[in-house]
């Protein structure tokens, strides 16, 4: 008989590559692993791996490089990525689904047919008989995002990596509704309550409000839910000193409202709305798979728009739910695409279709896993960008540490730099890998940075 492999060297394999989005060859991993395996066994566990098709292998012999798989929304795999134009932004890989609906919502819109709410969307779906997620592509997911922690009361494992995540979920969703504030003046304002100056007050109250949000989910894990209780307190937390009339905070709207760029118009009948959010609290707790339960709710909370505003911010916060209750790796949206995301909300108004906002679900799951993984090197992909700005990124690092700047510091410093050095449409996205490769910056990795570690050692008393 053949002798059986552990799944927990698999599992334990997979991880360490997962740390390495832009790949890693056989020592890096090595190094990494959480278990112990000669050479000869890491290299016949990821060849197997790579039979699987759970990671991918590039080049040969010593040159070979291993990373994830990328799921798509058709379940297969998707190796390109498409560079948004004039933006230095990555677009999501996608399935043959999602690109032919991109470019139907890419139209413009006098060419897309105006709709309203189509509540068959909604009533047609059957928990646990109705899926969005094939089969395959949920058991991909699961495999990714479990944690060690899985038997633990609810939210053992979010508890581990709460300061990251508040900073990374609060940032990039607050980013996604076209916040200006950097990852690092981010940092500065959760942790120390430093708002950054320059920057508009209602953008400051929507990161405090993320804080707020994201501490209730933690916070009360075993408790929190697909119910009135849970969503309604997500919204009053969320839009909080934001909306015109403050009575609206964690209620349902009883008025109209309409959605700029697109030609969907949501429902106007105040018992209709609050039956349809009734029927989605409902099926979303019927529902037996987390994955399945957190794409339907990120589907169905932003078609319905329950709220007079702040509606996408819930539905990415309550989507969180079962992965924390579940001790699975929390979604925090780390690199999203805002255009891929807008894309993919668009074609559940306009099309009822879920291909593209599913492409962008697992790309984005693949990314936090990477995040949170015990192993994670950095949050970067090699892309053009990059490559563009490498010996600049390089530079703008070693200043940082050099100079032994503070996170104050270091934004203005960064800031001041990039505004003279970096053109406009690569500034945002160039200061962003700045701040990302600081935070990210530790002991085993600043050779690249032509760092010694004095230099680290110095700096990093200053940086705390």
């Amino acid at each position: 008989m053949p002798k059986r492999i552990p799944k927990n060297e698999l599992d334990a394999v997979q991880q360490a590559v997962a740390g390495f989005p832009a790949g890693a060859g056989i020592e890096e991993l090595s190094n990494m692993l959480s278990v112990q395996l000669s050479r000869r066994t890491l290299l016949r566990r990821l060849a197997l791996l790579v039979e699987q098709k759970r990671i991918i292998v590039e080049g040969r012999a010593r040159a070979s490089r291993y990373r994830l798989t990328a799921i798509t929304g058709d379940g297969h795999e998707q190796q390109t990525s498409q560079k948004i134009a004039g933006r230095g932004e990555i677009y999501v890989p996608l399935s043959s689904g999602g690109e032919e609906i991109r470019q139907a919502v890419c139209q413009p819109v006098q060419l897309r047919r105006p709709v309203g709410y189509n509540r068959d969307f909604l009533y047609a779906y059957r928990p646990n008989e109705t899926f969005y997620l094939p089969s395959e592509m949920r058991e991909r997911l699961y495999e990714m995002g479990r944690s060690s922690e899985g038997h633990s009361p609810a939210g053992t494992y979010v508890r581990q990596i709460f300061n990251r995540l508040l900073i990374d979920l609060s940032w990039n969703s607050s980013r996604l509704e076209g916040n200006t504030y950097s990852l690092l003046e981010t940092e500065l304002l959760l942790e120390l309550g430093d708002a950054a100056i320059g920057k508009d007050m209602l953008e400051t109250q929507m990161i405090l409000n993320h804080k707020a949000a994201i501490e209730l989910l933690v916070e009360q894990a075993e408790e929190t839910g697909f119910n009135h209780y849970t969503i309604l307190n997500l919204h009053a937390l969320l839009s909080d000193n934001l909306l015109g009339d403050s009575q609206a905070c964690g209620r349902l709207r009883s008025i109209p409202v309409g959605i700029a760029g697109t030609v969907y118009r949501p429902l106007a009948v105040p018992q209709l709305v609050e039956e349809c959010f009734r029927r989605i609290l409902e099926t979303a707790s019927e529902i037996g798979n987390p994955f399945e339960q957190v794409f339907f709710v990120m589907v169905h909370l932003p078609y319905l728009q329950p709220f007079e505003d702040v509606n996408n911010r819930v539905a990415r916060l309550a989507a969180n739910i079962p992965l924390i209750r579940r001790n699975l790796c929390p979604l925090s949206f780390v690199d999203v695409p805002e255009r891929a995301y807008i894309d993919g909300i668009l074609a559940i108004y306009e099309l009822n279709r879920v291909e593209l906002l599913c492409d962008v679900f697992v790309w984005a799951y693949q990314r936090s896993c990477a995040r949170y993984s015990a192993v994670q090197q950095s949050l970067g992909e090699p892309d053009p960008f990059r490559l563009k700005h490498r010996e600049q990124i390089k530079e703008f690092v070693a200043g940082v540490v050099r100079d032994c700047l503070d996170k104050r510091g270091a934004v203005n410093w960064i800031s001041g730099k990039a505004t003279a050095e970096i053109s406009g449409d690569d500034y945002s996205r160039f200061v962003e890998i700045i701040e990302t490769e600081l935070s990210c910056l530790h002991e085993g990795n600043i050779a690249r940075y032509r760092l010694r570690p004095v230099e680290f050692k110095t700096w990093k008393q200053s940086w705390c």
